[in-house]
């Protein structure tokens, strides 16, 4: 996927206790500080063709340029992340590059062969895909989501509270996407 969207841009874990997670990456690991958001609210989901309202947990951290998340799955909507939790998975579940131009991207993967499994959008202008997995390792999942508007503003915050994070303050709010 390099070659259609240039480099992996966040590592994403599915965890069973999102919390502990947080505690763990930012006092054994170092990394924070955490974004946390109980229910990222995500509108028009799909997943496999059927419309769905996921309630999701998610925190955002950054080491270095690359953006962890860890996300928690509270209920048992379909979605990929349950998928990869009954097939008795934790951990790794998929790598995200971001795009600017999320229509070209998406179509350049599609006419590729990527077929899209799961997808939502999180703010304005921030649409996300997960394309479908082929393959006998867990956490191939690709996601292709887009920073065109206030998510990749969030994003920028993230990665720039990361740099010389002095370890205080480990778990914040997700800023308001409608500020940003």
């Amino acid at each position: 996927m390099s070659r259609y969207f240039g480099e992996i841009r966040q590592v994403a874990y599915v965890v069973p206790d999102i919390e502990a997670a947080m505690e763990h990456w930012a006092t054994r690991l170092g990394v924070g500080p955490w974004y946390y958001n109980p229910r990222v609210p995500i509108r028009n989901y799909v997943y496999r063709g059927q419309r769905y309202e996921p309630h999701n947990s998610v925190a955002l951290a950054n080491a270095g340029a690359l953006q962890i998340e860890l996300v928690q799955p509270r209920d048992d909507t379909p979605s990929m992340y349950r998928d990869f939790r009954l097939a008795g998975h934790q951990g790794v579940q998929h790598v995200a590059y971001w795009t600017e131009d999320f229509d070209a991207d998406l179509a350049r993967a599609q006419a590729a062969g990527f077929e899209v499994c799961m997808g939502g959008e999180v703010g304005e202008r921030g649409r996300f895909v997960y394309f479908a997995d082929r393959g006998p390792m867990p956490g191939a999942t690709i996601e292709l989501s887009e920073v065109a508007g206030p998510k990749g503003r969030m994003f920028r915050l993230i990665r720039e509270a990361a740099v010389g994070w002095d370890g205080r303050d480990p778990v914040r709010p997700f800023p308001d996407l409608t500020k940003i």
